[in-house]
């Protein structure tokens, strides 16, 4: 059985629709959680409004909506992709074992993401959702996080997606310069994660592009040199097409959206031009 969290009409794209019918059509079982459409907008809107990060409320939903799944069904068996902890170095995922993923629970996104905020645009009765079963509620039903890939020892996102789109995925066909992503097999299902690692970019100095990179440097497909150049170019690009449907959705102008989006900028990682251009202070590969 499969779980899938389901986006609203508006988010989710007809790739990502296609791409769902087709794990139908290979004959698995595909249970959907859909949260409700409007009070998925309005806590959208005040995450963003509150840490210029949109996906703090839906994160908590897509993580939260397995295991919720896993208790409602009694399956106590749930297989994850990666570790999170190996792949992207939040160590605090980490279990007893390299495939125990019964920590994730203290990963920087759920860890971080308590509902109180939420209360603000919701009532409790709503929140249900976004809400990580607790230790408790895990031992009560025996549910064991299991992380595939620990087991797969060519697991990464551009082996998964090459593997998959072999298999019948529809990648993306956008240019990288409008993604950021460098083989087109990530966030398929919807295309606002782009704009979020755009964000993320300039709060961080680092993007979707980075952490693609940083996987191939450690599988040795790619010099450290390579990466830098692939960095420099790509990291934090972003569609202006993919911005404005954002805005449209949340209900706030483009240039809204880029007044919040400056004021979060690390000022020690990049400058701001009186025209509102962001440039990078420091040299890829090297730093400031």
């Amino acid at each position: 059985m499969l779980a899938c969290l389901s986006y609203p009409p508006e988010q989710v794209t007809e790739r990502g629709v296609d791409n769902l019918s087709a794990l139908i059509e290979h004959g698995f079982d595909v249970v959907i959680s859909a949260p409700a459409p409007q009070v998925w907008r309005k806590l959208m809107r005040t995450a963003f409004d509150r840490f210029t990060n949109w996906a703090r409320s839906t994160e908590l939903a897509l993580f939260s909506s397995v295991p919720q799944l896993a208790i409602r069904y009694q399956v106590p068996l749930i297989l994850w992709g990666e570790n999170p902890g190996l792949q992207l170095g939040d160590l605090n995922t980490l279990g007893r074992t390299g495939y125990d993923g019964n920590n994730l629970r203290y990963m920087n996104t759920l860890s971080g993401g308590a509902i109180d905020w939420m209360l603000e645009t919701a009532e409790m009765r709503n929140l249900i959702p976004y809400q990580y079963p607790t230790p408790e509620e895990f031992e009560a039903h025996g549910i064991q996080i299991v992380y595939l890939g620990w087991f797969l020892g060519d697991w990464s996102l551009v082996n998964n997606g090459m593997y998959s789109a072999v298999n019948g995925l529809h990648i993306r066909t956008d240019d990288v310069e409008n993604t950021g992503d460098l083989r087109g097999v990530s966030s398929l299902d919807e295309d606002w994660v782009t704009l979020n690692q755009m964000i993320k970019y300039y709060k961080f100095g680092f993007g979707r592009v980075t952490d693609y990179v940083n996987e191939e440097i450690r599988i040795g497909r790619l010099t450290r040199e390579h990466a830098a150049i692939l960095v420099n170019e790509y990291d934090g690009r972003c569609s202006s097409e993919y911005i404005s449907a954002f805005c449209d959705y949340i209900g706030i102008r483009v240039d809204e959206f880029w007044k919040q989006v400056r004021a979060c900028v690390n000022r020690q990682l990049f400058d701001i031009s009186p025209a509102g251009e962001i440039t990078r202070r420091y040299k890829v590969g090297i730093g400031l």
